[in-house]
């Protein structure tokens, strides 16, 4: 496999909708009683958190309006994050009337809360989310489940990697990236739970 192509693998197989995905749907399986409500809920929040976001970008590149799903252009992320953030209020709104667990909520806050960093980021520098969200996750799994899960650390390297080689970012877009996710994660996360 070339480089590229590798590249390119690590860029899609880790982009911020599936990681948000994931660990929501992790989070709540682990923090509900019963794996069915857990399931449940956890597709609940990864439904207003990421899949309403990623539909809303993909309607927005069919249209035109958007250059690539990534949103490759800095200038066209401000609507689509605030759509995101709006659809994270809503979903957080849902999970709150379903009693959902305290875990639960503290990642979906700490997703809107770095929706709402790299909106303003964004605004002037185009910061990483690949790497922001790839970071964040990486901290709440490790605040979960242990530090067995630092195992996860050098994707978020693999992932930053990505988007350089594909020249989708610089060396300081994707760091910058790795420590707001890190921070926004650790901090809202850490704190609310």
């Amino acid at each position: 496999m070339s480089s590229q192509r590798l590249a390119r693998f690590f860029t899609e197989a880790f982009a911020p909708a599936v990681l948000v995905s994931v660990l929501l749907v992790l989070l709540g399986v682990h923090a509900e009683p019963g794996l069915g409500r857990g399931l449940a809920l956890g597709l609940v929040a990864a439904l207003f958190e990421s899949v309403l976001p990623f539909l809303y970008i993909l309607r927005g590149v069919r249209s035109g309006r958007l250059t690539d799903h990534h949103i490759g252009d800095r200038r066209q992320r401000l609507v689509p994050l605030l759509v995101g953030l709006g659809s994270v209020i809503a979903g957080f709104v849902v999970l709150l009337l379903a009693h959902a667990h305290r875990e639960l909520l503290a990642a979906v806050v700490a997703g809107g809360v770095g929706l709402l960093v790299a909106a303003v980021i964004n605004h002037w520098w185009k910061m990483s989310i690949h790497t922001a969200v790839a970071a964040g996750a990486v901290v709440i799994l490790i605040m979960v489940y242990g530090g067995i899960l630092l195992v996860t650390a050098p994707l978020v390297g693999a992932i930053g990697w990505s988007r350089v080689a594909l020249k989708d970012h610089t060396v300081a877009q994707v760091v910058v990236g790795t420590v707001v996710g890190a921070v926004v994660a650790g901090g809202v996360f850490g704190g609310l739970r």
